[in-house]
């Protein structure tokens, strides 16, 4: 019983969205699992973003090679599905290397509002610009909404330094992912995207762009506890990298480009979750009006889309 229209990527909306969902809730474990593999060892955040991408990449391979694939025009899209790769793949280069590099200068919670607060409006107005989308009245205050419940959640507990660099470092981070989302919605819009494949070439041109700057820092890792820390990147290297990335790249070819960021924005919260039920750290009522905040605005969002989809409304060009 589908409620929804197929997009142009071929996905329905509301297998889109579940599909974001997924992804956004799932990035936001691997905070968590990033601490626990540098309390048990010495490795840092680029080496350890670069383990992450390379074993999703083994991860993602393996599972495009065993998909049965259409033999035809194989050559034609060759050019074209190595130009996504490029481009996207500098995008999340830049995104993830950004944030990390801005978390180290101005702290999580300043990092945090930079780049996830900035990316929704860089994405609505990239999207607006090169790709014709409109937001309407509902979208521009479930996204004002959306980044009002992540300022509560990351500034609740205040006390944090501002820097300069850190923010603009915040800043090339939230557009080099904001590029990503656009590109990812553009290619899915014209018919172009394949998900799969798509992520298997992103996390290729990542990890070769990361593996310079992991190797000066310190490729292999020491531990007390290499059990561990192998089950540590395996979750890292699975769930939230090789699923969520590829749910990511399906469901953004099919859903709005504003609709995307604000969703992603689920990210913070199932990390404060986390912080509460594995961590013991205390549910604040700013941490509980942040959260609450941004999941009405995200659920608005996506009964909107949903409802647009399912009347056969197509998105203003």
């Amino acid at each position: 019983m589908s409620n929804a229209s197929p997009a142009c990527s071929g996905l329905p909306i509301g297998r889109g969205l579940l599909f974001l969902t997924i992804a956004g809730v799932t990035w936001g474990t691997a905070g968590a699992v990033a601490a626990l593999a540098y309390a048990v060892s010495d490795l840092g955040p680029v080496a350890l973003s670069f383990w992450r991408c390379a074993s999703g990449l083994v991860l993602l391979g393996a599972a495009d090679l065993a998909r049965p694939r259409p033999r035809t025009a194989v050559r034609e899209a060759l050019g074209r599905k190595a130009l996504r790769a490029v481009t996207t793949g500098l995008g999340l280069a830049v995104f993830q290397t950004g944030y990390l590099a801005a978390v180290r200068s101005t702290g999580l919670a300043v990092a945090s509002v930079v780049t996830l607060g900035a990316g929704p409006v860089f994405v609505a107005v990239g999207a607006r610009l090169l790709l014709g989308e409109r937001l309407g009245r509902g979208g521009v205050v479930a996204v004002a909404g959306a980044l009002a419940g992540l300022g509560v959640l990351t500034l609740g507990g205040g006390g944090s330094a501002v820097r300069p660099w850190g923010v603009l470092l915040g800043l090339l981070a939230a557009a080099g992912g904001s590029a990503m989302t656009l590109l990812t919605r553009r290619w899915g819009r014209d018919g172009g995207a394949d998900a799969a494949g798509t992520s298997v070439g992103v996390f290729a041109v990542t990890s070769a762009l990361l593996l310079p700057f992991a190797l000066a820092e310190g490729l292999v890792p020491h531990t007390a506890e290499p059990g561990l820390l192998l089950w540590l990147l395996a979750y890292l290297a699975a769930v939230p990298t090789a699923l969520a990335y590829a749910l990511y790249f399906a469901g953004a070819a099919a859903v709005r480009s504003a609709t995307v960021s604000v969703i992603m924005l689920l990210e913070p919260v199932s990390a404060a979750v986390l912080a509460v039920v594995l961590l013991g750290e205390h549910l604040t009522a700013t941490t509980l009006l942040g959260t609450l905040l941004m999941l009405v605005s995200v659920t608005g969002l996506a009964v909107a889309e949903t409802r647009a989809a399912r009347h056969g409304e197509p998105v203003p060009a």
